[in-house]
């Protein structure tokens, strides 16, 4: 699937200060990422704070993100979950003609074996009109999909067509790289790793901090996938200070952090998460100053 090479982006759901979606900020993000010259959007991933959303609200957010988009890049949406059923029976409900393919998450909290991950998204594949990119992020889940997981439901399901891999284990990424089909994709799940990845032979990245510096964020996955290796670890070790800052207090405070300094939307988050703090936020604005006086 060529719409999911190089850099996508998990778009963040902008809040007003009394928490309500702010959809003029949201229209304001879509349009600084495609203009940054991202790849591909994410609608509706973890980075979205979805699990607070209402099902009004979710469907304010595609809406919106649709319109806004108007056809220019491919989107893709997530659609995950810990109760299989649930999944299932929302993807047979949901209008996903607008997408190239669906994002899904591994199951959080129940913590299955590898035979119920396997499980899971032979359910999953089953009843999906669109490709599936399944999603391993054990930091978040609490159980990590292991390579032969994933390379079994690689070749058993045609429309399993991609991993985004957010182990943050290069060996655990090059074995899959080594084992996988030809057609299938790795694409990068964490920031810091999306370079090492893409030099090793993924795809690219669905990125957090490229939504807030999509220009340096896609000219380095870009230049990683053309090979250019030097270059392409410059503008890494530019970035890198970011990349590690906007996950000190959890995501997507440090996201939205950046896009409040950046002037484009507010900060907030809703809880349980709480906004950047100020040490924080100061040492982001710092961030951005100095990557500006090196962008000069």
């Amino acid at each position: 699937m060529d719409s999911l090479y190089g850099t996508g982006v998990a778009l963040i759901t902008p809040f007003n200060d009394d928490f309500s979606v702010d959809l003029a900020g949201l229209q304001a993000v879509v349009e600084h990422t495609i203009k940054g010259g991202i790849d591909y959007l994410v609608v509706l991933g973890t980075t979205a704070e979805t699990v607070t959303l209402t099902t009004i609200e979710k469907q304010l957010v595609i809406d919106t993100v649709i319109r806004t988009n108007a056809g220019r890049l491919p989107l893709v949406l997530g659609v995950g979950g810990n109760n299989t059923a649930l999944v299932v029976e929302e993807l047979q409900a949901i209008d996903l003609s607008e997408f190239v393919a669906i994002l899904s998450v591994s199951p959080y909290y129940n913590k299955p074996t590898q035979e119920g991950i396997y499980q899971h998204f032979k359910a999953i594949s089953k009843v999906s009109p669109k490709p599936i990119i399944v999603y391993n992020v054990p930091g978040r889940t609490g159980s990590n999909m292991m390579p032969e997981t994933t390379i079994r439901l690689a070749n058993d399901f045609k429309n399993i067509v991609a991993i985004k891999e957010a182990c943050g284990n290069m060996l655990q990424i090059k074995e899959i790289l080594d084992l996988k089909p030809t057609n299938f994709l790795v694409i990068s799940g964490d920031d810091a790793t999306a370079l090492p990845t893409v030099l090793a032979g993924g795809a690219g990245v669905i990125s957090v901090i490229g939504q807030g510096l999509p220009k340096k964020f896609s000219k380095m996955i870009t230049l990683g996938i053309d090979q250019k290796i030097g270059e392409a670890y410059e503008i890494h070790h530019q970035l890198e200070d970011g990349m590690n800052l906007i996950f000190e207090e959890g995501n997507p405070a440090g996201i939205k952090a950046i896009f409040e300094i950046l002037g484009i939307c507010k900060a907030q988050v809703r809880l349980p998460l709480v906004k950047a703090s100020a040490a924080l936020t100061a040492k982001l604005a710092a961030f951005g100053k100095d990557l500006h006086q090196v962008s000069a």
